[in-house]
């Protein structure tokens, strides 16, 4: 009687386990469970992505700034300068002596420019307008 009770318990228990095991995998695999997995690893994806390229750049930035400093020791730009360099020249401000001065009178009338007037009459587009 013991081992009947013994094996009808473990049959339910293992009935149990098994029946919690699968709603639990049919509960990941809904549309919905999937999009947020999904979103979850783009976003997870995209950090990664983005540190590596931080770090990429600043990389290049670092060996670029060192190749730059052996070209221009090679070329001796970075060598010190034994003159001193002449003072930023300043230029005076120059009248334009060709234009009439302002002088003060009666307004001119601007020239008369033709108007253009299309032949045909336009409409403005207006999505809303139809709805």
């Amino acid at each position: 009687m013991f081992r009947r009770t013994f094996w009808f318990s473990t049959g339910v228990a293992a009935g149990v386990w098994a029946t919690t095991k699968v709603n639990r995998k049919l509960k990941q695999l809904t549309p919905e469970n999937l999009a947020v997995t999904a979103a979850n690893k783009a976003i997870e994806t995209g950090g990664r992505l983005k540190d590596r390229a931080v770090d990429f750049a600043l990389e290049v930035r670092d060996h670029m700034a060192r190749r730059e400093a052996e070209l221009g020791d090679a070329l001796g730009l970075n060598a010190p300068v034994d003159r001193e360099l002449p003072p930023p020249r300043r230029y005076a401000v120059i009248e334009n002596r060709n234009t009439p001065p302002y002088v003060e009178g009666p307004a001119r009338e601007p020239a008369h420019e033709p108007t253009y007037e299309p032949t045909h009459k336009t409409y403005p587009y207006n999505r809303n307008e139809d709805h």
